[in-house]
């Protein structure tokens, strides 16, 4: 995680130290007045003053110790969505109270801002409206989780629902006991969420949280394009009705790693890609369809599968062809824990 840490006095400054140390971050992403920088070894606030976007572009979390209000005039101009913006939290130079601004749910700015608190002995101040009733907070949650949520909109809808009524629940994986507030079993109602990587829901109106547990192992000719790649993996997808947003990596093979399609379409996707060796692959566990074309050519009989198989717990697609592109699905272990 990519934490820059903004600070403006000396009992600012000394709070910025605390957490470096807490949090194990470079004294170089603290920015402080360069009065307190060079006492604290952090970098002068001067060498962002300019141009703080980068800062907001590239970094998960934003800390100000300080005032709130000189946090959201520095962030205001780069302020986009709540899936883009980082975590922002502000912590007052006291080190009394630590407060989430923006992206407190999908950035992660509410928990970030709870263990802030924690390490010191501070009292975070949750604004949102289901953290501030005690009941569940299907964003963070999914967040948390690591799973992707279908729809913004639908996720709204729920929040508001649940500050009003308890809803239901369903999911392919086993549910826990007891259910956090706010939710109770049910397969069918008005409004409802969905624990799954499948496509459909039961509820009329279905969130859908869908966990990032599949690899999907890719074969292709060389010089395929970006679009035949994400044409072929979203038919197999489509074919089992399962949502390619619960993708949390793509594998091939290594003599592939320069394959401009491949790597256009991973970035695409947001998810990183693991190459191997032939050796590798042919080290996979498990009964492959093989080709001895395929073989003669790259040195394993079967690319797809065998990349999946390294990279997941059980195959659950096997070897599909979509023109010149095979692909195979596996999936990881996961449990819904709440």
């Amino acid at each position: 995680m990519i934490v820059n840490i903004f600070c403006y006095s000396d009992s600012g400054s000394l709070i910025a130290k605390k957490l470096c140390d807490k949090l194990r971050i470079d004294p170089k992403n603290v920015h402080s007045v360069e009065k307190f920088a060079s006492k604290y070894g952090f970098c002068p606030h001067k060498s962002v003053s300019a141009d703080f976007e980068p800062f907001f572009r590239e970094s998960d979390a934003l800390i100000f110790v300080g005032a709130c209000g000189i946090a959201v005039r520095t962030i205001a101009p780069y302020v986009r969505s709540k899936t883009a913006d980082p975590a922002v939290i502000v912590i007052d130079d006291r080190g009394k109270f630590v407060i989430p601004i923006l992206s407190g749910h999908i950035g992660g700015a509410n928990e970030i801002a709870k263990k802030t608190a924690e390490m010191l002995s501070a009292v975070p101040v949750i604004t949102t409206a289901t953290d501030g009733a005690g009941k569940f907070s299907c964003d963070t949650w999914a967040f948390t989780h690591g799973c992707a949520i279908s729809s913004l909109k639908t996720a709204k809808d729920v929040s508001a629902a649940i500050l009003e009524n308890d809803i239901p629940v369903s999911s392919e994986y086993p549910l826990p006991d007891p259910l956090p507030e706010g939710l109770y079993r049910g397969d069918a109602g008005e409004i409802g969420i969905y624990i799954g990587i499948k496509k459909s829901g039961p509820y009329i109106k279905t969130l859908r949280l869908i966990p990032r547990v599949l690899s999907v192992g890719i074969g292709c000719r060389k010089g395929v394009s970006k679009e035949e790649i994400a044409c072929a993996v979203k038919s197999v997808f489509d074919k089992h009705g399962i949502d390619v947003k619960s993708v949390s990596r793509i594998a091939s093979i290594d003599v592939k790693k320069n394959e401009e399609g491949l790597l256009e379409f991973a970035k695409e996707m947001n998810v990183p890609v693991s190459f191997f060796t032939a050796d590798e692959l042919n080290s996979a566990k498990g009964i492959f369809e093989e080709s001895e074309f395929v073989r003669k050519t790259v040195g394993t009989g079967n690319v797809c599968e065998r990349a999946a198989a390294l990279t997941g717990d059980e195959i659950i697609i096997k070897k599909t062809v979509e023109n010149s592109v095979t692909v195979a699905v596996s999936v990881s272990k996961w449990e819904a824990v709440f």
